[in-house]
């Protein structure tokens, strides 16, 4: 198996790859320590059906440029297979902004091709390349040199089989005619929005048990510092403080360090220095937020009615149909959407796009081109287009 670690041998293979219809990619990575991914290796594979042209890229070698990949990456020529691509993705956009184009994940795929919901890639290579996946390098050190021959066998496997469940999938797709399905999830992987995290909206990801738009403006300060003092030093969120502390200090409000110190969760280095002073001036600024300012929770479904038997029928239904299909239920509606449906809301994502439609005060859930779910007031009935 081939080693890149210059930018010159990595150009020649991407230059070899970019005369291809495809190539598969995967990536390894650290991400326990730091805020952002660390790469620690790439592996690229043309089509064939050995590993004669899969190889494994270095980015720790020396000072080797990444370029000549994302100049692949951009060629609209060649498709770029990954599995299960959202981490990946993440670590491209963040190192040089740009996204695989055109992309295909096969994850997403098998979801519409009748393999369940975010199904992993071994199951995909036993079920479609019949081959069975070594899986005692799946969690090891991928920054320390040199990579054992375990390893480096284990890397390669991913494109390697790759290639085999990417055809099979895209074969299905084709004969289905459901490749735009596949092209409209796609397009949350391939958004800037999906990968930066604004500090300001950092709050929206702390579950908290109350919706009061005062305590939740301290949360909002709070969680703004956490972020950007962990985006600008590279650590975890949870090496600041964790969500548990956070919750606890919006609101038991600290106004000194001496009422700081007596918070039970939060960790000993953030009871001084930087962060301490930091969490009193988020304290502070969220406690002194103008009303006009304050965050207003979404409260449209605070009153809604939900039918537990009309919503219980809905996930039967559902399941039953999309199971038929061939199809994951978490394609056409989410659990949410689907309570929301059986509290009389219209105005749900699972009723818009091309799996759904609204035929007056009919709401269709679509599972392909011929079998409905439709919810009118109180019933539900399956319907044949």
């Amino acid at each position: 198996m081939k080693t890149i670690t210059t930018t010159d041998a990595l150009e020649a293979y991407c230059l070899e790859a970019a005369k291809h219809d495809y190539v598969t990619v995967d990536t390894e990575f650290l991400r326990e320590r730091t805020y952002y991914s660390k790469l620690c290796l790439i592996q690229l594979a043309m089509p064939g059906t050995d590993d004669s042209n899969a190889v494994l890229v270095d980015p720790l070698a020396g000072d080797m440029s990444l370029e000549p990949l994302y100049t692949l990456f951009r060629d609209t020529s060649v498709v770029k297979v990954f599995h299960a691509a959202r981490q990946d993705l993440e670590i491209f956009f963040v190192d040089a902004g740009v996204f695989p184009e055109p992309l295909f994940d096969t994850q997403v795929a098998a979801m519409v091709c009748g393999f369940g919901e975010q199904v992993g890639y071994e199951t995909l290579v036993r079920k479609i390349a019949h081959q069975a996946v070594d899986k005692t390098s799946r969690f090891t050190d991928w920054s320390r040199r040199p990579l054992s021959e375990a390893q480096a066998k284990y890397a390669l496997a991913d494109v390697t089989h790759l290639r085999q469940v990417y055809e099979f999938l895209s074969d299905q797709l084709e004969k289905s005619g459901r490749a735009r399905w596949v092209a409209e999830e796609l397009e949350t992987l391939t958004s800037p929005d999906t990968y930066t995290t604004a500090p300001r909206d950092a709050w929206k990801r702390v579950k908290t048990r109350t919706n009061s738009s005062k305590f939740l403006a301290i949360v909002r300060e709070l969680a703004a510092f956490r972020e950007e003092y962990a985006q600008t030093r590279n650590i975890p969120r949870s090496r600041v403080y964790k969500d548990d502390a956070l919750v606890e200090l919006a609101s038991n409000k600290p106004k000194n360090h001496e009422e700081l110190g007596r918070a039970r969760l939060l960790l000993r280095d953030a009871r001084k220095g930087e962060i301490a002073e930091g969490i009193l001036k988020a304290v502070a600024a969220g406690v002194n937020c103008s009303a006009s300012d304050q965050p207003q929770p979404d409260r449209s479904r605070d009153k809604l009615q939900v039918n537990p038997a009309l919503a219980d029928l809905l996930r039967v239904l559902l399941k039953a149909k999309t199971e038929s299909a061939g199809v994951a239920a978490k394609l056409i509606a989410p659990a949410a959407d689907l309570d929301a449906i059986a509290g009389g809301l219209r105005d749900v994502p699972a009723l818009k796009g091309w799996r759904r439609e609204v035929f007056g005060d009919d709401a269709l859930l679509l599972c392909d081109g011929k079998i409905a779910l439709t919810a009118v007031g109180a019933s539900v009935k399956v319907v044949e287009l």
